[in-house]
């Protein structure tokens, strides 16, 4: 056996082994080792369906890649994969949900998905056993169906092997020790005893220069073995098994089989088995379990059946197809599936440590573990991977993350698979848990709040004592109830003031002898002077897009860093790494995460100077904020009557504007001060989606949309914040990749109730040319706007494209650069 290799995968699952045959095919020395049989943990028991339907853009390329790989598995290993292309119909019984499946097209579009579009009519002379006179449509998808989910395992396991894998099955891994420049892995001989499976006194190590986990239903013992946390838990998924039903028997007889059927608002999937039905329900109360460990007795084994928590979902197949009502019941299954609590699996690097990687938390394990193995090798060979995997990333999820809050996000998640997702829908489990200190004030001024890493953000401000459910009651694919509170809050910000609550922003300070020397390799822009601020990027090794930073140089070595809320661990554990490594050349250098401690609001506007005049305590208040004292892109230590502030002059709004960071403890006390004096000028409360529609305006770029691990800083037109002079992380790579594609911002003659979500295709004379990444509504235009990325010789002001939404092609034209004030005079305007 072997005892040294380049990537050990740990876990023998349909995830596991699709990683260890794109590594071997990679030309890494890769072994795996699984605790039991491959197979035996959620993959044996798996309905083995394939869906390509995904929102996310990354997630959909991955599921397309499964697909398409797992055609191509017999031809390489000679086995069959089990690989049943009867095609996914998912059926529509409302206006909204057709909604869902055309925002959905677009998204397919951009990623190379096939679909087709259904009438009810089109349907049910297709599918005659279906009952449609209630539904208003469906989206099919040919190419897709279901697979074995042990054939398709065992294929890739051959695969591996062919490519050079080493296998070991009965080996439990019992811990990891880094040692500077490999693992350890302490690994145990497991043997059969009286149906159990128990250690044995056979005891190695394996040496591994990279471990990869893919330990599916295991992973909470895995994140005690790497001493952190992974909010990967399984709930219980049910389906059942049915006798042959004799109409459809008859049916077969002249007709082929019939597709993946998923009728999502009735929460269920149906496949063929046999001649009779397999049903899947998607119910509400599904626990978790395993919060902490599987039992050591627990194998290839099942829970048992719940038959009333499924009625209803029973009762609706039967509602969809009469045939099955005569049926009886043949087999039954209920096993654990993982979860994570946004239902995205985490893969990816480990924080805090190196060369260990995770693929765990997998709800679609089946449909995910090729595409998931491909991407995650060329990670670990190449750096990065051809799309950005960002959303899929284990540093999502920072160490605020607890058992009982994964074990209830993931059970919430498990009945939303087939809960209408809206892309501004906000999930109410576990809320609120992070707060600000004025969290309580600003529900009683209406707040509507979101979600960003935990913390509670106001996204609008509806009406006062609106009820409970008044938000979820907002959402749409079209302009929800909330859109004319937005509107009102741009409007706002354009024309008097308004005050955004940005606490949530992640903040680091960097200091120390080898600062200096650090940031200005971690990033691509020139420091800033001393009192003063820029804004850069740190890149991948690979030239792109890491992190966006603003930062505020304090002192000579001593920055204060400013970045996404979405990212804290993330940003965190990329920063602290990238310090590690250069110490040794610059210096010692110190890094700490702040952001708990000091609070956030930007106020912009016209009016802004004037409200922050009324409170500011300065030997001469009436220049204190004026561009001479205070100049735009400068930072200040302030004081707002007794509040101490650091004041940084910019605008995410593109408006006269400060950020004003203050100890977190005194936020209500400035609260008040700044609503009390903002009342006569006019200010209002404003949230998140006003100020995403408000940024494009001004093109400013957003990590996540615009930003990303698949694009460069110049490839997103940032070229005035890149300097070439210097050496920086990524340079040279940036420069080899060279322009594939360009940013743009595009104004849009769309729908009268439809604003682009970033998610939509852009076409020229019908052939896809790029991709929206942000979009909304501007209220300086009147119009839709977005930004996005099309071929480099389309980026140009002027050009005609088409944006589709709502199934139908849209007039958009590119346009300059922050086509809202280009010479940034309203934001520099003295006082």
């Amino acid at each position: 056996m072997k005892t040294h290799v380049k990537a050990l995968v740990v876990g023998g699952g349909a995830v596991g082994n699709g990683i260890a045959y794109h590594l071997a095919k990679a030309g890494w020395d890769t072994m795996l080792v699984e605790r039991d049989e491959l197979t035996s943990g959620s993959t044996w028991h798996a309905a083995g369906l394939l869906p390509l339907f995904n929102m996310g853009y990354a997630t959909t390329h991955i599921h397309k890649y499964s697909v398409d790989f797992y055609k191509s598995l017999e031809a390489e290993t000679g086995l069959n994969a089990g690989f049943a292309v009867v095609g996914n119909l998912r059926m529509a019984q409302n206006q909204e949900r057709m909604d869902e499946y055309m925002l959905y097209s677009s998204v397919a579009e951009t990623a190379g998905v096939y679909h087709e579009f259904m009438t009810p009519a089109q349907m049910k002379e297709r599918w005659p056993l279906l009952r449609t006179d209630d539904l208003v449509g469906a989206l099919y998808h040919p190419q897709d169906g279901y697979i074995n989910p042990a054939d398709v395992t065992q294929a890739m396991a051959k695969g591996a092997r062919q490519h050079g894998v080493a296998i070991e099955r009965k080996v439990q891994v019992d811990g990891y020790k880094w040692t500077g420049a490999e693992w350890i892995v302490s690994c145990t001989r497991m043997v059969e005893q009286g149906g159990n499976l128990v250690a044995s006194d056979d005891t190695f190590e394996i040496r591994a220069e990279h471990v990869v986990t893919a330990t599916g239903n295991h992973a909470q013992r895995t994140a005690r073995l790497l001493g952190i946390k992974i909010p990967a838990i399984p709930v219980e998924h049910q389906f059942i098994v049915t006798e042959p039903d004799p109409m459809l028997v008859e049916y077969r007889k002249t007709n082929p089989e019939h597709p993946v059927l998923r009728d999502a608002d009735a929460k269920w999937y149906v496949r063929e088995e046999r001649g009779g039905w397999i049903l899947g329900p998607y119910e509400k109360g599904a626990p978790a379990r395993f919060e902490y460990s599987v039992p050591d007795s627990f194998r290839a084994d099942l829970f048992p059946l719940d038959l009333e928590r499924i009625e209803a979902e029973y009762m609706a197949m039967i509602h969809r197809l009469p045939s099955s009502e005569v049926v009886g019941l043949k087999d039954d299954f209920n096993g654990p599936i993982c979860y994570t609590p946004d239902g995205n699996p985490l893969v990816g690097p480990v924080p805090g440590l190196r060369n260990m990687w995770i693929a765990e938390g997998f709800s679609f394990g089946i449909t995910a573990a090729g595409g998931t193995g491909y991407y995650l090798a060329q990670m670990m060979v190449n750096g990065e991977a051809e799309i950005d995997m960002a959303s899929l990333d284990p540093r999502r999820y920072g160490s605020w993350i607890t058992t009982e809050y994964a074990a209830r996000k993931n059970e919430e998640c498990y009945d939303h698979v087939f809960v209408l997702h809206h892309p501004d829908e906000e999930r109410e489990a576990c809320r609120p848990l992070r707060t600000a200190p004025v969290y309580d004030r600003q529900k009683a001024l209406g707040a509507q709040f979101g979600q960003v890493n935990g913390w509670e953000r106001p996204i609008y401000y509806g009406p006062l004592n609106a009820s409970e459910d008044f938000d979820h009651k907002s959402r749409s694919f079209r302009r929800g109830a909330w859109w004319q509170y937005a509107v009102e809050e741009a409007k706002a910000i354009r024309e008097t003031a308004g005050l955004i609550d940005a606490t949530a922003f992640t903040k680091h300070v960097v200091k120390g002898p080898g600062a200096t020397a650090f940031l200005d390799w971690f990033t691509c822009n020139a420091l800033p002077k001393v009192g003063r601020i820029n804004l850069t990027y740190a890149l991948t090794p690979a030239g792109t897009t890491r992190t966006e930073y603003t930062i505020v140089r304090n002192g000579e070595d001593d920055y204060y860093l400013v970045s996404a809320g979405a990212w804290t661990a993330y940003d965190a554990d990329f920063l602290r790494k990238c310090a590690e490594d250069k110490a040794p050349e610059f210096g010692y250098i110190e890094i700490h995460d702040v952001t708990t401690q000091w609070g956030v609001f930007a106020i912009a506007g016209p009016k802004a100077r004037a409200i922050l005049a009324e409170l500011i305590k300065d030997e001469n208040p009436a220049t204190a904020l004026s561009n001479k004292r205070f100049p735009w892109l400068s930072a200040r230590r302030i004081e707002l009557g007794m509040c101490p502030v650091n004041a940084i002059r910019v605008a995410y709004t593109g408006e006269l504007g400060w950020e004003l960071h203050h100890p977190i403890e005194m936020q209500r006390y400035l609260w008040d001060l700044l609503l009390k004096a903002g009342e006569k000028h006019g200010l209002k409360l404003v949230g998140a989606r006003a100020q995403n529609w408000l940024r494009q305006e001004k093109s400013y770029r957003a990590f996540g949309n615009e930003l990303g691990r698949d694009a460069t800083p110049l490839e997103a037109a940032l070229d005035r914040f890149v300097d070439l002079k210097k050496d920086f992380q990524g340079k040279q790579a940036m420069l080899d990749v060279g322009i594939r594609s360009k940013c743009c911002t595009l104004l849009i003659d769309g729908p009268s109730d439809t604003d682009p979500w970033g998610k939509e295709a852009l076409l020229l004379d019908g052939v896809k040319i790029g991709r929206l990444t942000s979009g909304g509504y501007s209220v300086a235009f009147g119009k839709q706007i977005g930004m996005g990325y099309v071929r480099p010789d389309l980026a140009e002001v002027g050009t005609k494209l088409k944006v589709r939404m709502n199934r139908e092609l849209w007039d958009c034209v590119v346009v300059e650069d922050s086509p809202f004030d280009p010479s940034n005079a309203r934001i520099r305007v003295d006082g």
